[in-house]
């Protein structure tokens, strides 16, 4: 048997329905994390669906509780074909966001499939049982294809990503012997266009914080007390401003960080944001200066006001509102220390004369990570890649969005390699969440193809 075989195969199992019902079944399961009631179907998604599958392919499976009371479960199976093998961790969220059901178009389901043209709708398809239902089905081909897979292989699902991976680093750093492997190859994200193969190495970090600012107590008639009382709104504007120019340009001293490595700039020369379906017109002149439009979103520090509220905008009074907020977050590259975003935050405002507004980190944040493009493992993945696609691949050095991928890098300290199947327009997290069945045929075969040539005896570790 030999890796074409393999790839044929994966092209049957496309083909003959038996990818989407394995994924409708997953679909199935109302795993909605930042529901209140999930638990059961968060239990149930490992239990009766992923632990059977595997334990059918020789893994052993054990489930783990989470660190944090209030979240999901962590699955950790693991196949051993040899000590002298290399070991490869790989890794799915089995969680997704609400559904949404009224929300849909044609009154879709958001737990079944529906097929539209190149489009497979239903919660979970892009985001993450579609993704990691492609890996599992890639090694399982190959197991079938070749006997053996010729390395071992560690799966982490974790139930909680969608919340922000509550507990998973605790989890990991307490258990660092269940997850010694030589690399970590898992699938999330968009790739940069719909029909271009993407691999990429790392994420950029994400810090929420909120500024509120509360003047007086209670909203005062403005006929009677305009030009008399400080209106939050209006300050807010002004320490908004302050922080970021009418281009997008961070004014945060701190804040920005336009070094990058020549490897890093040199892959990101290679690449083209932009495109495909659903994608929105990009704005050439917003973001970091004398970067181009490809460094701003994988190698610069970008700031966003994500809401701001003043009075209520559902019923506006003719009166000085009390209080206003705002919600903000900032992308951030290697490089950046995020320890001191908000003492940096601090000393711009009070500065500028903002010093009444409070600041509040909303939660501990996803630090940025990168491997390096010429990494050895980095450079492997992108020939076997290549040679499936039969074309170049893109190659990111980070993914413009965050993924809990420090975990992986910083805690299991791990090489980490990311390859996407979905894109930037598949709607994840809102109504209408979809994958493109082009895209999926291209991802089983790009997975089939690599999980073959880890098993080859050609990887930096042999």
């Amino acid at each position: 048997m030999d890796r074409q075989q393999a790839l044929e195969k994966i092209d049957i199992y496309f083909q003959s329905g038996e990818f989407e019902a394995d994924l409708a079944r997953r679909i199935a399961y109302k795993t909605e994390s930042n529901l209140a009631g999930c638990e059961a179907a968060l239990a149930s998604y490992l239990d009766d669906d992923i632990v059977p599958y595997l334990k059918a392919m020789g893994f052993s499976c054990d489930i783990y509780p989470n660190p944090r009371q209030d979240a999901g479960p962590f699955l950790v199976a693991r196949r051993n074909e040899g000590e002298d093998l290399p070991t490869i961790m790989t890794y799915g969220h089995g969680d997704v966001v609400a559904g949404y059901d009224d929300q849909w178009d044609n009154q879709m389901s958001p737990w079944h499939i529906t097929k539209v043209d190149n489009r497979w709708y239903g919660r979970g398809t892009a985001d993450n049982k579609g993704q990691h239902t492609i890996n599992l089905a890639a090694l399982k081909t190959v197991l079938e294809t070749r006997g053996t897979l010729g390395f071992n292989v560690i799966v982490l699902i974790e139930m909680g990503e969608e919340r922000g991976s509550p507990g998973l680093k605790d989890f990991c750093a307490a258990n660092k012997h269940l997850f010694d492997a030589d690399v970590f190859i898992a699938s999330d994200g968009p790739r940069i266009h719909p029909d271009k193969p993407t691999i990429f190495m790392g994420s950029r970090g994400v810090f929420n914080f909120t500024m509120r600012l509360v003047s007086h107590s209670g909203g005062h008639h403005s006929g009677n007390w305009g030009g008399l009382l400080t209106n939050p709104g209006v300050v807010m504007a002004h320490a908004l401003a302050s922080m970021i120019d009418r281009n997008g340009k961070i004014l945060v001293e701190g804040w920005r960080n336009t070094e990058i490595p020549d490897s890093v700039r040199a892959a990101i020369a290679k690449l083209t944001v932009g495109g495909g379906e659903n994608t929105p017109q990009i704005n050439p002149n917003w973001g970091e200066p004398d970067m181009s439009i490809e460094e701003r979103v994988f190698a610069s520090n970008t700031f966003e006001v994500r809401a701001y509220e003043t009075g209520n905008p559902k019923s506006p009074a003719n009166a000085i509102p009390p209080t206003a907020t705002a919600f903000g977050h900032l992308r951030y590259v290697v490089g950046t220390d995020v320890d001191q975003l908000m003492p940096l935050l601090r000393t711009h405002l009070d500065k500028h004369g903002f010093d009444d507004i409070e600041i509040i980190s909303e939660r501990d944040p996803m630090y940025a990570t990168r491997l390096d493009p010429d990494h050895p493992w980095a450079q492997w993945a992108v020939r076997s890649l290549t040679k499936t696609a039969n074309e170049e691949i893109a190659v990111m050095p980070n993914l413009g969005g965050s993924l809990p991928n420090d975990v992986f890098a910083d805690v299991l300290e791990l090489p980490t390699i990311w390859v996407p199947h979905s894109y930037a327009g598949c709607s994840q997290h809102a109504p209408n969440e979809h994958i493109l069945e082009a895209t999926t045929s291209s991802a089983l075969q790009l997975m089939t193809g690599l999980w073959w040539d880890l098993g080859s005896g050609d990887t930096p570790n042999n």
